[in-house]
Order: C-alpha cells, then sequence, then structure tokens
C-alpha cells in the first residue's frame, strides 16, 4: 500500500471517528423536544406539574422506567394521561420515559419563604358587605368548575341561571372547598396555587402558591384554618383563613429519612382534625387543630396516665397511624372514627386493596373486599334495612360495590355498563346516580340505582358524549349532570320523573358543588 493510500484511508478514519457521536445524536429521539411537544402543557416546562404531576426522579421513585414507557403508550386509567402509543415510536416513547427520570437542573424548590412572598391580598376585603350582591338562594349556590376555558360558573340553584362567571387558575383539581357559612370558597390548582373567593361579592380576596404540585386540599369545621397536600415538595401546608402561612409539614417517617407525596388531606370536622393520607409510605396522619387536642405519644409509653414519656403538644401535631399499605384516598364513615382507604396498584397488571382503620385504635381493623380499583372517594353512604352500606364507583371493573358498614362485608355488587368515577345521591332522593365516564362504550350513560332494593332502575344518556358528576339542589328535586365536553352543558333533570328541566352551555364542566349540600355534609356527596 502506498504511503499516499495509506494516509488517505487513516484520514476517512479519523473522520469517521468524528462523525459518529453526530451521527449517532441524530439517530436518537430529541427527547427534550418531544417532551415540550407532547407533555409539557400538562406536565409543566420544568416538569413541576399542571394538570398533570410532577415528572421528576424523587416523584417517580415508585415507578419503574418500564411502567413509564407502559403509560406513555397506553395512558392511564382514571386520570386524564392519554395514549401516545399510536403518535410516538417505540424509540420515541423509551427516550422520553428515560429523560423523565433525569434530574432538573437546578432542581425546583418551593421554600416556607417562597411560600409567604407568591401571597397576595386584596386590600379593604374586610370591609366588603356581609351579603350577597345578588338575587339568589346563597344556601342554593352551584359553583361551576368548567375545565375546557379555565373558568368558574356561579349558578342560581332556584332558577338555573348564571349568576357570574370568572377565570380560574389553571387546572383546578379536587373540589373547592366553603367555610361554615357558605361565603367563601377556596380552590385549589394543580401547580400549587389556592384562591379564596368571596362568593357574595364576587371577587378574589387572597391567593397564595402553597406547592409546585399539589393534590387537594380542606378546609377546616371551624373555618379557622386551610391545609394543602403537597407532591412537590413533599409537605404538608398550614394557612389561616386569610392565606397566611401557619406553618408547613414535612411529610417523613418519624426519623424524617424517607420523604413521601401527599395523597389527600380531608376534614374530619366532629375530631377538630385533618386526615392525611401518604402516597409512599404506609402511615396515616391526624392532626388536630383543637387547642385542647390530648397530647401525642410517638414511643413505647409504660404507662400514659402517670406520663411516663415524653409527649409532644397535640394542637396542631402530628398523630401517626401505622398502615400495610399507603393510602391514595379515603372516605370517613358517619361518626368519623373510622377511615376506609384504597390503595392503587403498584403496576399496570397488579390489584388494588383497600382497608378500613379506626381513627381511635389507630390501627387497621379490617379489609374491604373490593375488586378492580375502587374509587373510595366518591363513595356515598344511606341507611338499608337494619344498617348503613357504602357504596363506591369502580374504577376499572363495571360495578358498583356495596359494602355494610357495620360488619365490613359485601352486601351486593350492582352492575353498570363500564367502569365509573362519581356516585351521588340526596338524602331526598331513592336513587344513588353514577356514571361510567371511564368506559369508551358507555361513557355516556348515567345509571340510577334504587337505594332500597339495590338493582339499577333506569338511566339517562347523551350518546357518544362523557356524561358524569351528579350533584342535587338544596332540597334533592333536581339532579344536575356535567356534560363533560369542550361544547359541554349543565343538564338539570328533574330527579323524580328524569326528565330534562334545562341545559345550560358550560364548556367542559368537570364539577359541580351545592353549597348547602357541602356545609351540611349531605348524605349523598363527598366530604
Amino acid at each position: 500500500m502506498s504511503p499516499s493510500t495509506l494516509l488517505a484511508r487513516l484520514g476517512l478514519a479519523l473522520i469517521g471517528a468524528l462523525l459518529a457521536p453526530w451521527a449517532l445524536a441524530q439517530a436518537l429521539p430529541d427527547a427534550p423536544a418531544l417532551f415540550r411537544q407532547h407533555c409539557a402543557s400538562c406536565h409543566g416546562d420544568q416538569r413541576t406539574g399542571g394538570m398533570g404531576p410532577a415528572l421528576l426522579p424523587d416523584s417517580l421513585e415508585r415507578l419503574r422506567p418500564a411502567d413509564a414507557q407502559r403509560t406513555i403508550a397506553q395512558g392511564r386509567a382514571a386520570t386524564q394521561m392519554p395514549a401516545f402509543g399510536a403518535q410516538l415510536t417505540a424509540d420515541e416513547i423509551t427516550a422520553l420515559a428515560s429523560w423523565i427520570y433525569q434530574p432538573v437542573s437546578p432542581a425546583p424548590r418551593w421554600t416556607e419563604a417562597d411560600i409567604r412572598a407568591s401571597r397576595v391580598a386584596l386590600a379593604g376585603a374586610d370591609a366588603l358587605p356581609a351579603r350577597p350582591l345578588w338575587q339568589a338562594d346563597p344556601m342554593n349556590l352551584f359553583v361551576v368548575v368548567e375545565g375546557g376555558d379555565h373558568h368558574v360558573s356561579l349558578v342560581d340553584g332556584d332558577r338555573f341561571e348564571v349568576i357570574h362567571r370568572f377565570a380560574s387558575r389553571y387546572a383546578l383539581h379536587g373540589g373547592p372547598k366553603f367555610t361554615p357559612d357558605g361565603r367563601y370558597v377556596f380552590f385549589g390548582s394543580r401547580d400549587g396555587w389556592i384562591t379564596k373567593y368571596d362568593l357574595w361579592n364576587l371577587t378574589v380576596v387572597a391567593e397564595v402558591r402553597a406547592g409546585l404540585n399539589m393534590r387537594n386540599l380542606a378546609v377546616s369545621g371551624d373555618g379557622r384554618y386551610v391545609m394543602a397536600a403537597n407532591y412537590l415538595p413533599r409537605t404538608l401546608a398550614l394557612f389561616d383563613a386569610q392565606l397566611n402561612l401557619v406553618r408547613s409539614f414535612e411529610a417523613t417517617t418519624l426519623d424524617g429519612q424517607t420523604a413521601s407525596r401527599v395523597s389527600a388531606v380531608y376534614d374530619a370536622a366532629p375530631r377538630r382534625s385533618f386526615i392525611v393520607a401518604l402516597k409512599d409510605l404506609p402511615e396515616l396522619w391526624e392532626i388536630s387543630y383543637d387547642p385542647q387536642a390530648a397530647p401525642i405519644y410517638d414511643g413505647l409509653v409504660h404507662d400514659y396516665k402517670m406520663g411516663e414519656a415524653i409527649a409532644r403538644p397535640g394542637f396542631l401535631g402530628v398523630r401517626r397511624t401505622p398502615l400495610d399499605e399507603p393510602l391514595d384516598d379515603f372516605f370517613f364513615d358517619q361518626r368519623y372514627r373510622h377511615v376506609l382507604g384504597a390503595t392503587r396498584p403498584k403496576t399496570a397488571a397488579g390489584a388494588a386493596t383497600a382497608q378500613v382503620v379506626n381513627l381511635d385504635i389507630r390501627r387497621k381493623v379490617a379489609d374491604l373486599p373490593l375488586a378492580g380499583m375502587p374509587h373510595l372517594g366518591s363513595g356515598i353512604t344511606w341507611a338499608w334495612k337494619d344498617t348503613t352500606v357504602l357504596a363506591s364507583p369502580n374504577l376499572k371493573g363495571s360495578g358498583v360495590d356495596v359494602i355494610d358498614m357495620a360488619t365490613w362485608k359485601p352486601v351486593a355488587t350492582i352492575a353498570t355498563p363500564g367502569p365509573g368515577f362519581f356516585m351521588r345521591s340526596h338524602e331526598s332522593s331513592r336513587y344513588a346516580w353514577t356514571d361510567s365516564m371511564m368506559s369508551p362504550t358507555a361513557k355516556d350513560t348515567l345509571t340510577l340505582i334504587d337505594k332500597a332494593t339495590l338493582q339499577p332502575v333506569a338511566t339517562v344518556r347523551e350518546p357518544g358524549r362523557t356524561l358524569a358528576h351528579i350533584e342535587f339542589t338544596r332540597d334533592g328535586r333536581y339532579a344536575l349532570a356535567s356534560l363533560w365536553e369542550m361544547d359541554g352543558a349543565l343538564i338539570v333533570y328533574d330527579a323524580a320523573t328524569l326528565k330534562e328541566v334545562k341545559r345550560l352551555p358550560m364548556s367542559k364542566p368537570v364539577g359541580k358543588y351545592n353549597v348547602w349540600n357541602k356545609i351540611s355534609r349531605s348524605e349523598g356527596t363527598s366530604h
């Protein structure tokens, strides 16, 4: 081989070596660009969450990469996560799933100082009139969350007319919560904002950002406190009624070594406490807002009556109940003595579990025999024969499970056209209404169940469209359903005859909430 030929070949080899990384980079999918195109609108540009959850390494610890790929390709049941298998190639899905496990730089943080700095308040809010500016029954008012264009409508529950409509924060999540007098409502958004709105004066009076990815919020039974449950950071944030931060709670084990996202927080008004479920830790917390709350003993106690242990104050202290499995969501019995909670499966092929926890003795007392994926957060109760039963829709199975709350044993499984998300009734109604909105073929059907016979007796349909989320008027005479579409509507039915009474155009009305039913803890609505 001549020297010139050898040099030429060496030159080509060198060029090939230099170009190989560039060629490889061109062949690999651009995961950040794919995320911006398909994911950022729901999960946030910095993956800190929005309508969807945060996609950060610390929030994905329990999700295996293979399960992340499956979720991207197939979507996720009971959420707004769509399937991208038809839009993205296998390599693109793999690249996206790998990229979301990489840290965001710089790492997102949200401190108590950030919370306090985010608060804004309306000057002179205390001087606003203590009476509604509009002519309607303030106890029969409906607050309607329209997810299509991020607005809230206030609807007169007697005339079924819109009193007012205003813009909301992006992606409100969980039901809005009212003060005991019904004057103020608090909204929580996925991206962590809490908005306090004066329903009587039709104005926002205060806002604060509690976190970067918030699950839901609760208002204390006395109206003095608001608590926010965060995925990111892994905290609970406690505010006074004016949304001034009182303190935050790190969602960790007692030794502080393991942290968790917070699944949900609800008010247990008769107990004067907040009940908290943790997504990643098998613990249930009770945080009392009663200044006279009993002290908390975390360690072993020989004789608590003699004070033979070091106790922490019960007021705003964390009282922990150890569990077998973490709870994703939960429901209270009528006396607020028991929590009925469900655990989502860890994998797509896994099974959900459900358990009953006694808050007084602080331990699990029963397993609930519920199949599929029960949505206990939307369960309701009613008197049946000589007992009280709980009925829960199922996010995967086609049926409503009915449980005797005295024995925790199954009473019946009521057939429905498909898996559902919401169930509602009213103490004045003979029917319980449930949707099948998780079904691709039966999402247009509401099923009415006779509460005496536990049998489906009627259906209401909007062919080919999603019909969901019933809420009743204060007196139970009318049932309002959401036509869950961008060009949707609020549909009013006579609750006895099932005849349509009126239809109000709305932009994807994801939920509606009657003031009286919420503040009175009506038998047929979630609390």
